[in-house]
């Protein structure tokens, strides 16, 4: 009989922000609900504690490296961790340390997982081999159609059928009834911005493929057209060492005459409230998204999204011509369009408040029904179950019904 509660360890380079991140703590939760043990191999990071938090324990490696001497090294003391700690089954869910993770899988035996979380770029036959290690799991996991789509035009047969378990939103946090008035007021307040405002919010860490560029383009054009109103924009994101690339941000708003309209705030750890205080969210990627976190988060919140239509938001929000008006949760642009993002930014800004609510009631009840962490769970821990002969989904959904 399988092990019922067998050790699962999950390997990323560091846990500071990201969805790969998130995903991990997010399994780490569910593992240990269903009764098995959680290990996290990774360099560290802010989110490191919160594994602990959670149940779950650390082992500290020098993951982030992508030296081959490092990988291999790495591969020898994954290999031996298995062997020492009765590891069940290897998760990776990025490349350098997911060639360590398949060394040491082949070398042990046991299963080896792979989540697709990116949409890597691939220039010249090396790179392609080097992002190739995400396509040899036993299982590929692919968190959206866009995802697989691009792993099965890129890698055919070695992936197989990638699984397709899009990322989730916990909707208990990202609920609009979860977030009171004091945490709304606390934020504004720290951003300098009166409440009557309408704040145009940008989530994203700070680097140019994020396309905050094209968006500040998009208000000072709106700003020059007196169509901007009271609109603020909020650029939330770490600029992660990239100053020149922020001061470049403020170099543009001071240039366009709208550097009072634009906010750069950094990282906010309340992101929840953020989406709750914003008008309209941004997504305003010039590359494709391999899922879309913002988007889902602030549709969750109640927040209309504005997307780029390239790589997965466009699964997440709901526009025309896809959808008819009246199930539209946002509005979908061309990228790098700076006059198409100022017309859908002004459609938003300019729409009644009836229709907004109506339009924010589709948007929370859209993610309810698609995009939960709970299910990204429970899929997630059916694969592993499918691998190892082992009950995992099923202890983890009875565990979540004793707590309702």
């Amino acid at each position: 009989m399988a092990d019922q509660t067998p050790t699962i360890l999950q390997i990323v380079p560091r846990l500071d922000t990201g969805g790969a991140e998130l995903s991990t703590l997010e399994i780490v939760e569910a593992l240990v609900s269903a009764g098995a043990r959680a290990l996290v191999a990774t360099e560290g990071g802010r989110m490191a504690e919160r594994v602990t938090a959670l149940g779950g324990e650390i082992i500290v490696l020098p993951l982030e490296s992508k030296n081959p001497v490092t990988i291999f090294a790495n591969g020898q003391r994954l290999a031996r961790l298995v062997r020492a700690r009765s590891v069940a089954l290897l998760h990776a869910r990025s490349r350098a340390p997911a060639w360590s993770a398949l060394m040491a899988a082949r070398r042990t035996g046991v299963p080896f997982v792979t989540t697709y979380h990116g949409a890597y770029g691939e220039r010249g036959r090396l790179k392609r081999f080097y992002n190739s290690v995400m396509a040899r799991g036993d299982v590929v996991i692919a968190n959206s159609r866009y995802t697989a789509d691009l792993i099965r035009s890129r890698y055919g047969a070695l992936a197989g059928t990638p699984r397709i378990i899009p990322r989730g939103v916990d909707i208990a946090r990202f609920s609009p009834t979860s977030i009171d008035p004091q945490r709304r007021a606390r934020l504004l307040s720290l951003w300098e911005i009166a409440p009557e405002r309408r704040v145009i919010l940008h989530a994203a860490r700070l680097t140019t493929w994020k396309g905050q560029r094209v968006l500040i383009e998009a208000v000072g054009r709106l700003h020059a057209e007196r169509r901007l109103g009271d609109g603020i924009l909020v650029l939330a994101g770490d600029a992660q060492g990239r100053d020149d690339y922020a001061e470049g941000l403020r170099r543009l708003a001071r240039d366009l005459g709208i550097a009072d309209r634009v906010r750069l705030v950094g990282h906010v750890e309340d992101v929840a409230a953020a989406f709750a205080v914003a008008h309209v969210t941004v997504v305003a990627s010039i590359e494709p998204e391999a899922f879309g976190r913002a988007a889902a988060e602030a549709l969750a919140v109640g927040c209309p999204t504005i997307t780029t239509n390239i790589g997965a938001p466009p699964e997440i929000v709901l526009a025309p011509p896809e959808v008819p008006p009246e199930q539209a949760t946002g509005w979908h642009v061309p990228p790098s369009d700076p006059v198409a993002l100022a017309d859908a930014i002004a459609e938003a800004l300019a729409m009644p408040q009836a229709q907004r609510e109506a339009m924010s009631a589709r948007a929370a009840a859209s993610i309810a029904a698609r995009f939960t962490v709970a299910a990204m769970q429970r899929q997630t821990l059916a694969v592993y179950d499918n691998l190892l002969g082992t009950e995992l989904e099923r202890r983890f959904t009875d565990a979540c019904q004793g707590e309702v």
